[in-house]
C-alpha cells in the first residue's frame, strides 16, 4: 500500500512539473515556421514609357518537390532603358492568397533578395532595412544592348548583413530561387 501511495505522489508531481513547462521557450527570436512561397511576380515598368511593362511570373502551387513550377515572361525588355521593379510573393494555397511580401517587409532585417543575370542587365536594390542594408523588394533595372540571357532571383532568410552583395557570400537559407529566360530587344 505504501508503494502505491509513493507511486501516486510521484505521478502527480511529474504531471505538475510537466504541465508547468512551456513549449514556447526559445533562446532566439528567429524560430518560426517558414512561409510557403508558391508565386513570384516581378513587375518591371519602363521609366520612359509606362505602357512598357515586363512581368516575370513563377508559379508552383504544390511547392517544392512536386510538379515543376511554371515560368512566364510577358515580353522583352527594351534595349538601353531603365525599369522600376517591384517584387511580390504569394502563398496561393491559402484562400484568399496570402501576400508573403508583407512578412518580408516586416522582417526586412532578416531577408534580402539577390539578382544575377546573363542578359546584360544592371540591377540595383532601391529599398533598405532599418540598418540601412539593401532588401531588394524594390529595384531599378538598366538594360543594355539587345540580347538574351537569364535572370535569377534568390530570396535569402537571415543573411549576414551587411554582406558582399552575393547570395553565396551572404549565407543564410534560401527561401526561394527562380531563373527566368529573358530577352532585351
Amino acid at each position: 500500500m505504501k508503494t502505491i501511495k509513493l507511486l501516486a505522489v510521484f505521478f502527480i508531481s511529474s504531471l505538475t512539473v510537466l504541465s508547468c513547462s512551456s513549449d514556447d521557450d526559445h533562446d532566439d527570436d528567429h524560430d518560426h515556421e517558414e512561409e510557403l512561397i508558391t508565386t513570384v511576380v516581378y513587375t518591371l515598368t519602363n521609366n520612359a514609357d509606362n505602357t512598357d511593362v515586363v512581368i516575370l511570373t513563377f508559379t508552383d502551387l504544390d511547392g517544392e518537390g512536386g510538379a515543376d513550377g511554371v515560368y512566364d515572361v510577358s515580353g522583352p525588355f527594351t534595349a538601353n532603358a531603365t525599369y522600376t521593379g517591384a517584387m511580390k510573393l504569394w502563398n496561393a494555397t491559402e484562400t484568399p492568397a496570402e501576400d508573403i511580401t508583407i512578412e518580408v517587409k516586416a522582417e526586412d532585417d532578416e531577408h534580402e533578395f539577390f539578382y544575377t543575370n546573363t542578359a546584360g542587365l544592371t540591377i540595383t536594390k532601391t529599398d533598405v532595412d532599418g540598418g540601412g542594408n539593401p532588401v531588394g523588394i524594390d529595384t531599378t533595372v538598366d538594360t543594355g544592348a539587345a540580347g538574351t540571357g537569364t535572370l535569377t532571383v534568390i530570396l535569402k532568410h537571415e543573411p549576414t548583413k551587411p554582406n558582399d552583395g552575393t547570395a553565396t557570400g551572404a549565407g543564410g537559407s534560401t527561401d526561394i530561387e527562380v531563373t527566368f529566360n529573358v530577352t532585351v530587344a
